[in-house]
């Protein structure tokens, strides 16, 4: 793999003449939009596995870290979600600024970054490293690490729409956007597949599985569909359905139970995957202390899942060691 660094604000990881990677990390979005660095995914054949500013979201863009709910801060982009009266536009949408490069690679990068209020304040620093590696002829990794500090003053609340008060929106963290041919494909949980048409409900904390829900023998059952939204589960995995390719999502971040984080995941509206930590609860970050993020990707063909036990889980294990040794 070959780094291309000639486009100004721009970072290209070349696989041959394919261009796997594109991290933009100066975003020329604006500030409605909370701009911020954010990733462009391809296949090792070509395929776009991302979406730019789709007409129903423009404040979605590919691979990136968007939290809507920071304290009175949104660096998720648009309205923020207020209680009692829905999606509100307010003056409080903040922007992550690229400070500098510590590691720039063909494997990775290491990167300092800002996160500011729309009127200027620094209200978090962040430590970001991302790497890139091939995992077979046709599946590429990348892994995505942030490390956030609160300086600023005060306790900040992180949330999400559904902690606001939004049933079922709980959508917060390392956040991918499927490209619009990628809407109504599988999404696919550590027993099998089901559509975004799928009936039945999810399978709640000491619930009964129903249609939707696949079991994996010998662990726990994690539903699959739209069906697991909301709900815990190590990994989801995402595939168009033409079947041309598909990515695979694993959640490094640290978890209060075994049966992991809940994410947020759609499939029939659009093609979107997020493990959310703050689905459910917020997490208050004093001010001095440190929050990190994670996740490993897989980008391949229909078949990507397969990776989850063996080199996926591998991937976590490296980003939580990472952490422990931080």
């Amino acid at each position: 793999m070959q780094l291309d660094d000639t486009v100004p604000g721009r970072l290209v990881v070349r696989d041959g003449g394919t261009a796997l990677l594109e991290y933009v990390y100066a975003p020329t979005e604006p500030q409605v939009e909370s701009p911020r660095p954010y990733a462009l995914l391809r296949t090792r054949a070509g395929v776009a596995v991302t979406a730019y500013r789709p007409a129903d979201h423009v404040w979605h863009k590919g691979l990136s870290l968007a939290l809507p709910a920071v304290g009175p801060h949104n660096f998720w982009g648009g309205p923020t979600y207020v209680r009692g009266e829905g999606y509100v536009q307010l003056p409080n949408n903040g922007a992550q600024v690229h400070r500098a490069f510590t590691r720039c690679a063909p494997g990775g990068i290491d990167e300092t970054l800002d996160w500011t209020a729309q009127g200027g304040a620094t209200v978090l620093a962040e430590q970001r490293s991302l790497t890139v590696r091939a995992v077979s002829d046709t599946a590429w990794a990348l892994t995505w690490r942030s490390a956030l500090t609160n300086i600023s003053q005060a306790p900040l609340a992180f949330g999400s729409p559904t902690t606001k008060g939004r049933p079922d929106a709980g959508y917060a963290g390392i956040f991918w956007r499927g490209p619009a041919g990628f809407t109504g494909g599988e999404i696919l949980g550590a027993g099998g597949a089901a559509g975004a048409g799928s009936a039945g409900g999810a399978l709640g904390v000491g619930g009964v599985a129903g249609a939707g829900v696949a079991t994996d023998a010998g662990g726990p059952t994690h539903p699959v569909g739209d069906a697991a939204r909301g709900e815990p589960a190590p990994w989801l995995a995402f595939v168009a359905p033409d079947r041309t390719a598909g990515i695979l999502m694993m959640d490094a971040t640290d978890a209060p139970t075994p049966a992991g984080n809940p994410w947020f995941a759609r499939s029939a509206e659009y093609a979107g995957l997020n493990p959310a930590p703050f689905f459910h609860r917020e997490a208050v970050l004093a001010p001095g202390a440190t929050m990190v993020l994670a996740a490993a990707l897989i980008i391949g063909d229909a078949d990507v899942s397969s990776y989850a036990p063996s080199f996926g889980a591998e991937l976590v294990a490296e980003l939580r060691s990472s952490e422990a040794s931080a």
